[in-house]
């Protein structure tokens, strides 16, 4: 968990995977290692991810991995101290000392949130230098062309033209972003599709889980395109397949 008292900033981590494993999720869309983790039975299937309210704002850029930095966000009001809207050493101290890849995931706590851009080409470049992937938030984002370039990706509720009023009023606690809760140091995957944590327990479990799946995903597709495709042999395959999706969740 991240401090914000004094100078002092640490973090809690429960574990860290190694490289080539994180190449491997990120080698994987966001649906197929959902799968693998609804295969691998360690959460209900309606919880750890995102309703999708906030969008993959660049989705060609493929998969993001990384671990949160959390914070929360205000942009409607002016800060009670600090000069701009990145004057906050503490904060990106923070973000420093987290594990590499990084993901800054902010809360926009307006009653209204995304009023104004926390997330711009200047954060993205301190993001950059900090080791950081991409952003989250439900907020706003903008420079989108710029920050793309630099292939930063980003998730967000709506772009807005200004920065506003926006600053950090905590960070290195649970957030949540579309119901989906998020502590500090958890591990996201995210594309084109939307966003998830993928639990450290299991991570370094999931590419071989996906394999499977996704051999038995084209193996029923290349069914489904032959000429011997029938509605027998399609409940056949069905009633064979690996899948677990009549099964109830039961906590290990």
């Amino acid at each position: 968990m991240g401090s914000t008292s004094g100078s002092t900033v640490s973090y809690t981590v429960l574990n860290t995977l190694p490289a080539g494993d994180l190449e491997k999720l990120r080698a994987l869309d966001s649906c197929t290692v959902s799968n693998a983790i609804e295969q691998l039975d360690v959460r209900l299937r309606n919880e750890g991810f995102a309703s999708g309210a906030t969008k993959c704002q660049f989705p060609k850029m493929g998969s993001m991995v990384g671990y949160a930095a959390t914070g929360r966000i205000r942009t409607s009001t002016p800060p009670m101290t600090h000069r701009c809207y990145y004057d906050r050493m503490d904060w990106w101290a923070y973000v420093a000392a987290l594990p590499e890849p990084k993901v800054m995931v902010l809360q926009d706590v307006d009653p209204k949130p995304g009023v104004g851009a926390f997330i711009g080409e200047i954060h993205a470049n301190i993001g950059l230098a900090l080791k950081c992937v991409g952003c989250v938030t439900n907020g706003a984002v903008r420079d989108v062309p710029a920050v793309e370039a630099m292939g930063f990706q980003l998730f967000a509720g709506n772009l807005s033209v200004s920065h506003s009023y926006a600053h950090i009023i905590e960070f290195g606690e649970p957030v949540e972003i579309d119901g989906l809760k998020i502590s500090s140091g958890d591990l996201l995957h995210g594309d084109c599709h939307g966003l998830l944590t993928v639990p450290l327990s299991i991570a370094n479990q999931i590419p071989d889980e996906a394999s499977k799946i996704l051999a038995e995903e084209r193996e029923l597709i290349q069914y489904c395109r032959s000429h011997e495709f029938s509605l027998d042999g399609l409940a056949e395959r069905i009633r064979t397949s690996s899948a677990n999706c009549d099964l109830p969740w039961r906590q290990k």
